[in-house]
């Protein structure tokens, strides 16, 4: 399991997910303190590209040995890519949930929510209560 961490060049939602925003897309994912809460990760049921996501609204699931929980976007768009790799591998969400373990890709439909978002040294304010 991978050790905590919390990316400066990520941005973070309060329900524990991050998003790499790159020009009009961006990479999400779960972030460290999420996968850890979960446990070991058995099984990922992305959405589909094409489907449309709503920031703050659950677009996946995840199941662990412990728990099924939704994946809440961190911002609104259009799902373009889907980490195929963790259909076969769901346990790289743990292993690194920032690089191998990231969740999908989505053009951006309303790039302005990305200043709702936290940094990394707010969500590590958020964490410490």
């Amino acid at each position: 399991m991978a050790d905590a961490s919390y990316p400066e060049e990520l941005l973070y939602h309060p329900e524990h997910d991050w998003a790499k925003v790159e020009g009009e897309q961006a990479t999400f994912g779960i972030t460290w303190y999420a996968q850890d809460a979960l446990g070991e990760v058995v099984f990922y049921d992305p959405p589909e590209v094409g489907v449309s996501v709503s920031k703050d609204a659950p677009y996946a699931e995840v199941e662990s040995v412990k728990a099924v929980s939704d994946v809440i976007a961190p911002l609104s768009g259009e799902i373009v890519a889907v980490n195929g790799e963790l259909g076969d591998a769901p346990e790289r969400i743990n292993e690194d949930p920032y690089a191998g373990g990231w969740l999908v890709k989505v053009r951006l439909t309303d790039p302005g929510e990305v200043d709702s978002l936290l940094d990394a040294g707010e969500y590590r304010k958020l964490l410490d209560g």
